[in-house]
């Protein structure tokens, strides 16, 4: 029996979607500043088996479950989120400036979907602040910072390269890796960064790929892109050499929802996450795979809610997964039932470990 499912989501979803995740992140907050809560969680939520473990960019992954950006925006949870057994967490997505985001409503539930609508708007404390907070923390997992252009319309042209070299700058003193969020498509100008002739002049200007000492730098991609587009920023990005790409990222498109037409005009704009887009994520991560040659790493996120659909993103391509939107309808023991999936797997195809699910 699912606990959450049963007492937990109900009672959350009796409040907006808002108040419940900052309840969620207050909790989290808390339970991670204390050892006993965060000894007790690993006890109960954590699977280590090695079968599981993979070593990419010289970094140990325990699973290939990690926490998605978005969910922990300032790094005040990654205590509490090793202990649920994520084998790495993304913080973010952080600006240069601090920013409160979008107004209230901004985050909507859709349960016939099983997914989520949200236009944050970029809402976080801001590089300094939350760089700092993470120079203080010490894990066993490897982090990862997710950057992404401050949130302000007037910041544009060669004052959005400086806000991203910030940004990147940063980063660099604290992330095992960093990625690089051209697509957020939650904000007043959108997905500025991901016209060609923009993202090269963005890659250039961060030097990504100059510096060996750097830590590993993955591009996270849209959705929405068809495929001619996606090539065009492949060719870019691999001309950097880039370590890898995150995909996807959010939607801002309905096709195919059965939530009401209605209730999606009422809700309006925002980025699409969750069950809805986990074909055309999946597509997005083939593409990938065949485009670069299986080569690249390439993180899987987008409608992860089981084993299913995990195993689904690796036999694309995926290495790494993340989840977020999984969690909201789920619950946190969906890292452990996701890994505990993926063995009996390898084990029904006699297979002796999880990256021999991509052969």
């Amino acid at each position: 029996m699912n606990f959450y499912k049963v007492a937990v989501r109900p009672i959350l979803f009796k409040f907006s979607a808002d108040y419940a995740h900052e309840l969620a992140i207050q909790s989290a907050g808390f339970v991670s500043q204390n050892r006993i809560l965060t000894g007790l969680a690993e006890k109960i939520y954590s699977k280590n088996d090695s079968r599981l473990h993979q070593k990419i960019w010289g970094l140990k992954f325990k699973n290939p479950v990690g926490l998605a950006a978005g969910f922990d925006k300032n790094g005040t949870t990654t205590y509490l989120m090793e202990a649920l057994g994520f084998g790495f967490l993304e913080v973010g997505s952080i600006t240069a400036n601090a920013c409160t985001g979008n107004p209230k409503p901004r985050s909507f539930r859709l349960p016939e979907d099983q997914s989520l609508i949200n236009r944050l708007g970029l809402n976080n404390d801001g590089a300094k602040t939350i760089i700092k907070r993470l120079k203080k923390h010490e894990h066993d997992v490897p982090i990862g910072v997710n950057i992404a252009k401050t949130h302000n319309p007037d910041i544009s042209g060669e004052l959005a390269l400086k806000d991203y070299h910030f940004s990147f700058t940063l980063a660099k003193k604290v992330a095992d890796y960093i990625t690089i969020n051209i697509s957020c498509p939650n904000t007043t100008e959108g997905k500025t960064f991901e016209d060609p002739e923009l993202l090269n002049k963005l890659l250039s200007h961060l030097e990504v790929g100059n510096d060996a000492s750097d830590p590993p730098v993955l591009i996270k991609f849209s959705v929405d892109l068809d495929e001619h587009q996606l090539v065009e920023l492949l060719d870019i990005t691999e001309s950097f050499a880039v370590s890898g790409y995150v995909a996807t990222n959010t939607s801002a498109r309905r096709d195919a929802l059965k939530t009401s037409s209605g209730r999606l005009k009422r809700i309006g704009k925002g980025g699409l996450s969750g069950r809805a887009i986990r074909d055309k994520s999946t597509d997005i991560i083939r593409q990938i795979s065949e485009h670069t040659k299986s080569e690249k790493t390439i993180i899987g996120v987008g409608g992860v809610t089981d084993a299913e659909s995990a195993i689904e993103k690796i036999k694309a391509g995926a290495d790494l997964l993340q989840i977020y939107t999984g969690m909201v309808f789920e619950g946190p023991s969906l890292v452990k039932r996701i890994n505990s999936g993926i063995l009996r797997y390898l084990e029904e195809h006699n297979l002796d470990h999880v990256y021999q699910i991509r052969s």
